[in-house]
């Protein structure tokens, strides 16, 4: 029989009320979570053409869904301006994929953090900038100059050290300063540095402004190299791993495309340009592509054992890498090896 008391019958019709509530969010419920789980992945990118790849084929995959009624391609673009921010965040999972310096991978990965190299996304494309006005002609004029890096993990640093090396110098010659690379074209302008090593577009930004050169650039010194590669957190293979192979699927397409005609690099430097992307001159980004068209190519993005084995050794011996790194503890060919033909339609 029910209680007559009045504290009882208030909470009785209060846990009724509460009971009708869960009842009527309960078919909301089911609805959030699957809007949730369709969220696209995040893929974080510096504005650097290296980097490239990676909105041509976030639209190409948007352009191919949309044609199918398909929705919303399931991976975006979100811009990063340095190397720390990217790191953090894919390190604590705040983002499942990044494009990411290759070295930085490896030590990652040896510290347990879970994440695997899938794809290239590009090869050169570094330059080694001076003031025009500067005397300098060699390196070994350089010495006790200072000199931006964007980080002492960055395949820059890397070319930096076989350049200096060729003189017979070392890092320690000159004074190295970490600097995020949309920094130092302002920093060499305003004498802050005396040279600044780095991907494109800041060397070119800086040269077709008029007020510097290059020094060195990848193409003539170091044809193979590779330096940003597109990462995932092993969680996401494991829980979406046909959302991997389709991230894989049309980055790799997307360097075939940007090497296959000028008119496709043109279309590219429009597209990177904007807002949602690199939010950049487009000129300059043309400027990377056409002077010369080589400065940074993307048609080859096989994955090479021997050159990952190069990277990390020059890596151990500049410092930032301690020992050796089993190859399969850092990069997962799986997905390159099952690759799939998509177009890049945009």
């Amino acid at each position: 029989m029910p209680s007559s008391d009045p504290l009882s019958t208030h909470l009785l019709r209060r846990r009724t009320v509460l009971k009708g509530v869960a009842a009527a969010a309960l078919p909301l419920a089911i609805p959030l979570t699957a809007r949730a789980s369709a969220d696209p992945v995040v893929v974080g990118g510096l504005p650097v053409t290296c980097n490239l790849t990676l909105p041509i084929a976030c639209v190409a995959k948007a352009n191919s869904n949309a044609r199918i009624g398909a929705g919303p391609a399931p991976f975006e673009y979100n811009k990063y301006n340095g190397w720390p921010e990217v790191k953090e965040s894919l390190m604590t999972g705040r983002i499942q994929s990044a494009y990411m310096l290759a070295p930085l991978v490896m030590d990652l990965t040896d510290k347990r953090i879970p994440l695997k190299i899938v794809s290239l996304g590009h090869r050169s494309g570094a330059v080694i900038m001076v003031r025009t006005d500067s005397p300098y002609k060699s390196f070994k004029e350089l010495r006790g100059k200072r000199i931006a890096i964007p980080s002492r993990f960055a395949v820059d640093f890397l070319f930096l050290r076989k350049m200096l090396a060729r003189e017979g110098m070392s890092p320690k010659d000159i004074t190295i300063m970490e600097m995020a690379p949309p920094d130092m074209p302002a920093a060499l302008y305003a004498k802050a540095v005396d040279a600044y090593c780095t991907g494109e577009p800041f060397g070119a930004a800086a040269q077709r402004a008029g007020y510097a050169r290059p020094l060195a650039m990848t193409r003539d010194q170091w044809r193979n190299y590779i330096c940003c590669v597109l990462t995932v957190r092993e969680e996401l293979i494991h829980s979406n791993r046909p959302l991997v192979q389709d991230m894989v699927n049309y980055v790799q397409a997307a360097g075939t495309w940007l090497d296959a005609a000028p008119a496709n690099r043109a279309k590219a430097a429009q597209i990177a340009s904007t807002r949602k992307f690199f939010n950049q001159d487009p000129n300059v980004i043309k400027f990377v592509m056409d002077t010369p068209a080589d400065r940074v190519t993307y048609g080859d993005l096989r994955m090479i054992r021997a050159e990952f084995d190069d990277l990390m050794h020059l890596s151990i011996e500049a410092g930032t890498i301690k020992h050796p790194i089993a190859y399969e503890s850092y990069v997962d060919e799986s997905f390159v090896k099952a690759l799939k033909p998509v177009p890049i339609a945009l």
